[in-house]
């Protein structure tokens, strides 16, 4: 659940970002792929992607993509391959022709502005000519940081709202400390500002205190990478200053809580005054840091890491002003490394691509450019979009595959043994209220106040970074809106929004091989279906659960539920705890934990939903398969994923979601992929009844 950071954002915590990112993918990237022959049953199923010489009880995932896992390799610009991966070149080849085509003599203004920008970061002749000189103003304005009050200013005013974090393209903004605006926890009638860990440049604090020999060669290649960015710049003493920069960032790092801790509510949720901050987090001048980070009239700040919060105050007043000015000069450097002449692009790539994951090729420009481009401008894009390619009668169809799940959800509720009324009223409750946003939002955000020049990528980069972080910002003096969207509509992902009590469902992921209006339901409800029955159950994970109907944070369970409740997902925790991708390393049980119990009652309310249709629904255009063998291989081949090593070690250590194999292994759990395929004692995947993890 929680997101990967961006290279130098700060640590958002999975449920509590703005929004819960519950399908990992990475932002668009290449166009090219291995192909393979497609055999495609009747229902959408494809036959060739299976290996039916493995037993689908020894190893599911094998079963249903072993032959797509041989006969495919991830493009030399990828550290992951699969079905999001190849919706994400589709959509990024319709939105490209969709922007490079505008009119700007007759075009929406928004949408000019998105060529604009577009076009400004494809010129990269003009780019290397202009070279440094369009970081001169914000280098000058680092250089005249000469003391803590100074310092305290520019800390402040560096705080990014961060709005999209799986979006590889950030704003160039050097972040100490992020920003989040939600409803307050307790009280979800009134906005309020948290403040969040950040400052690293690396994934995780793991990649700065792990004892192990890969992350001690990441550290070291880090190391050299931020004095080859000094070198770049032009700034002497590249090598020591270089060590410095990377000493303050393992100090920031070893003051982050963990993953885990981050993931916990209880553990990490604090509503501070400005009293409180200079009380209990001394060292930084925060009067000064608010009113620069636009929080002037703000008296209460919701902290969600104290700790950290704490740590990073000591560490500006013990660590020398000089230090903390080239922290603040990489940052701008990494941040704006895509729009600056190839020598930097490409040494940011060496580093956060290869060096990371292992990607041996950098994306094709106009890839990046469109990726900068979603980022600054998501409804400008997003509107081009849905104009083109997502038909009302898709929506509709969406919508009512939605109702039905959250029937059968809720059906499943009712039936549950182990649960006592109260509880069960409440939990009733909560999905009557429920939010599902299908498609698009309601209302396009504009972006008139967003200067927008053709020759200017660096300026562009930095005004759209200032831009999001004001409309953030204006949202604290904004009534709360619960059918607000988080994600934009070209986005192929889903998202469950546990302080408004909503779903998203952007267009774009509601497509073949996720969607299809021409498929049998087998596939619909095996794949997209499975998917909002994820986001669904999100809303009763080990997180979601503690938030009410109206998305406060309070308990309703008795304590004989919430101890039931514990207990089971302690038995799943401990369930994917034994998986392991390598020999020395394993999946997380406890971090994963939230998506692992929204892939149980997600698959389970799509395959009850898939049951509840007219038996001529569930039987249409069989072929060889029976309709419930059809369903569980369309979850099964949802999830068709390559990785490469480095990506997947990356994953193991900062993503709330265990890999795919694993989350196709959640079948096990399901007495009716039992049946299906007659899955039997002393299989590989067998589970005893009494061991199967019924959460919901």
């Amino acid at each position: 659940m929680n997101p990967p950071p961006r290279e130098d954002g700060p640590d958002l915590p999975g449920f509590l970002a703005a929004a819960r990112w519950s399908l990992f993918i990475a932002t668009l990237m290449s166009l090219c792929a291995a192909t393979v022959s497609l055999q495609v049953q009747a229902s959408g199923i494809d036959l060739a992607a299976m290996d039916r010489s493995v037993q689908a009880g020894e190893d599911f995932y094998r079963y249903a993509n072993g032959r797509w896992l041989e006969s495919t390799s991830i493009p030399p610009d990828r550290s992951r391959w699969g079905n999001f991966s190849r919706i994400e070149e589709r959509v990024a080849g319709e939105t490209r022709a969709l922007i490079e085509h505008v009119d700007r003599a007759s075009a929406a203004p928004d949408a000019v502005r998105a060529h604009d920008y577009y076009q400004a970061i494809l010129d990269q002749d003009g780019i290397d000519a202009r070279g440094v000189a369009p970081l001169q103003a914000a280098l000058a304005q680092i250089e005249l940081i000469q003391d803590a009050a100074a310092l305290a200013r520019a800390l402040g005013a560096g705080v990014r709202a961060d709005v999209d974090p799986l979006n590889d393209t950030h704003f160039a903004t050097p972040n100490l400390l992020g920003l989040w605006v939600a409803p307050a926890l307790n009280d979800t009638r009134h906005m309020l500002p948290y403040l969040l860990q950040g400052g690293l440049s690396l994934p995780d604090r793991e990649f700065y205190v792990a004892d192990s020999s890969r992350m001690s060669a990441i550290r070291a290649r880090f190391l050299e990478h931020i004095r080859r960015m000094f070198a770049l710049a032009g700034i002497a003493d590249a090598g020591p200053r270089a060590q410095a920069v990377f000493d303050l960032e393992q100090d920031l790092a070893k003051g982050h809580v963990t993953r885990t801790d981050s993931e916990d509510v209880q553990k990490t949720r604090q509503v501070w005054s400005r009293q409180d901050l200079a009380a209990r987090a001394p060292g930084l001048d925060w009067k000064l840091f608010l009113d620069a980070a636009g929080l002037a009239d703000q008296s209460d700040i919701g902290v969600w890491h104290p700790d950290a919060l704490v740590s990073a105050a000591h560490l500006v007043q013990e660590v020398p002003t000089a230090v903390w000015r080239d922290w603040l000069r990489l940052h701008l450097l990494d941040g704006l490394a895509p729009v600056l002449p190839r020598a930097f692009d490409d040494e940011h790539f060496a580093m956060y691509g290869t060096g990371l994951t292992g990607v041996p090729t950098q994306r094709e420009r106009w890839k990046r450019a469109l990726a900068a481009t979603n980022a600054a401008l998501p409804d400008a894009v997003g509107r081009l979009y849905v104009e083109h390619a997502f038909p009302a009668s898709s929506k509709q169809r969406v919508q009512a595959m939605v109702q039905r799940i959250v029937s059968a959800f809720d059906q499943r509720i009712a039936r549950l043994a182990w649960m006592e009324p109260q509880t069960r009223s409440e939990a009733r409750a909560k999905l009557r209220k429920l939010i599902v946003g299908v498609g698009y939002p309601e209302h396009w955000h504009s972006y008139a106040d967003l200067e927008v020049r053709q020759d200017d990528p660096v300026g562009n980069q930095l005004r759209a970074g200032l831009f999001h972080r004001t409309a953030e910002l204006a949202r604290l003096q904004a009534p709360v809106d619960r059918n607000e969207w988080c994600m934009a509509a070209q986005t192929v992902n889903a998202v469950n929004l546990p302080l408004q009590n909503a779903l998203n469902f952007p267009a774009a992921i509601l497509q073949p091989p996720f969607f299809d209006p021409t498929a049998a339901d087998a596939l619909n409800y095996g794949a997209i279906g499975t998917i909002i029955g994820h986001e669904i159950s999100h809303s009763f994970d080990d997180q979601g659960a503690q938030f009410d109907a109206d998305g406060t944070l309070r308990n309703w369970w008795t304590d004989q539920d919430l101890a039931h409740f514990s207990a089971v997902s302690a038995s799943l925790a401990r369930q994917f705890s034994a998986y392991r991708p390598f020999a020395d390393a394993a999946v997380d049980g406890r971090l994963t934990l939230s998506e692992n119990i929204a892939d149980i009652g997600g698959l389970a309310a799509a395959y009850d939903a898939f049951h509840s249709l007219p038996q001529s629904g569930t039987r249409a255009a069989r072929g060889r398969l029976g309709a419930d063998q059809e369903f569980f291989i369309a979850f099964a081949q949802a999830w068709q994923v390559l990785e490469r090593e480095q990506q997947l070690r990356q994953q193991l250590v900062v993503d709330s979601h265990a890999p795919a194999p694993y989350r196709v292994a959640t079948v096990r759990n399901l007495d009716g992929w039992y049946r299906a395929f007659g899955v039997h004692r002393g299989q590989t995947l067998y589970l005893a009844p009494k061991d199967r993890a019924a959460v919901w």
